[in-house]
C-alpha cells in the first residue's frame, strides 16, 4: 500500500471531531456539540429534557452508536446560561413544552442554514420532556424532521401537537417504567402517523441496568436506517 493510499484510509478511520456551537436564540444563544460525518446521510438532533444538558452520559451514549451508521448527531443545550441558573433553583423551564420545542424549532432552523447540515433529513431524539419538545417541533416543521424517537419520554405533554406530527414516532420505554409506559401508550394512541412502542425488558426510567442503553442505541439506529431506506424505495 503506497503512502497515499494509507493515508486515505487513515483518514476514513478517524472519528469525525466535535465542533462546539452556539446558535443564537431570543437575544442570546445555546451551546451545543455537532458531529457531521462528511457522508451523513441525515442528523440526529437530541433535545434533553427535565434538568439534563448536552453533557447527558446516556444520550452521548446513543449518539456515539448512532454515529457509526453515518449519521451526524447535534447535543443542544435547549436552555440559555441565564436560563439554566433559574432552572436549578425554581424548575420552572424545564417542564415549559412551549419554550423548549421553540428552542428545538430554532435549532432545525439553524442547521438549515449550515453548510455541511443544509438539505439533510433531521431525525428528533428526546430523553424525558425533550421527547414532548421535538414532537412539538416535528409538528411545526413536517417537511424538516425524519422521525421523532422518543427514550424514556413524556409524549403525553406535547398536547394537540400529537395530532399534527407527520413523522413517524418511535416510543422506546423501560420494562418496569410502568407509569412511563402508561403515558406512552395514551400518547401513540392519539398519533395519526405510523408508530413503534418499544419496551427494554427489565430497564427502568434511565436505563441504568446493564444493557439496556446498549438495547435503545441498537433500536435508535435501526430505526433511523429504515426510516431512510423508505425515502429511497422504489414507489409501487
Amino acid at each position: 500500500m503506497d503512502r497515499t493510499a494509507a493515508r486515505k484510509k487513515t483518514t476514513a478511520m478517524i472519528s469525525p471531531i466535535s465542533q462546539p456551537v452556539m446558535v443564537p436564540v431570543d437575544g442570546e444563544a445555546l451551546a451545543g456539540d455537532v458531529v457531521v460525518p462528511a457522508s451523513a446521510r441525515a442528523v440526529v438532533l437530541f433535545a434533553h429534557g427535565s434538568g439534563s444538558s448536552r453533557h447527558s452520559p446516556r444520550n452521548r451514549m446513543v449518539a456515539e452508536q448512532l454515529r457509526t451508521a453515518g449519521l451526524g448527531t447535534v447535543l443542544m443545550d435547549l436552555l440559555t446560561e441565564r436560563e439554566d441558573r433559574e432552572d436549578e433553583w425554581t424548575a420552572e423551564h424545564r417542564f415549559d413544552i412551549p419554550l423548549l420545542g421553540s428552542r428545538v424549532v430554532a435549532v432545525i432552523d439553524w442547521l438549515e442554514a449550515q453548510p455541511a447540515t443544509k438539505g439533510l433529513p433531521v431525525a428528533l431524539f428526546g430523553a424525558s420532556t425533550g421527547a414532548a419538545a421535538a414532537l412539538v417541533a416535528a409538528a411545526e416543521r413536517p417537511d424538516r424532521v425524519l422521525t421523532v424517537i422518543s427514550r424514556g419520554g413524556r409524549p403525553d405533554l406535547a398536547g394537540d401537537a400529537l395530532h399534527r406530527v407527520r413523522a413517524p414516532v418511535l416510543f422506546i420505554v423501560g420494562g418496569r417504567d410502568l407509569e412511563v409506559l402508561e403515558l406512552n401508550q395514551h400518547a401513540a394512541a392519539q398519533l395519526r402517523v405510523a408508530h413503534s412502542l418499544r419496551v427494554v425488558p427489565g430497564a427502568t426510567h434511565l436505563f441504568e441496568e446493564p444493557g439496556t442503553l446498549e438495547q435503545v442505541a441498537d433500536t435508535a439506529k435501526e430505526w433511523c436506517q429504515a426510516r431512510l431506506a423508505s425515502l429511497t424505495a422504489p414507489e409501487d
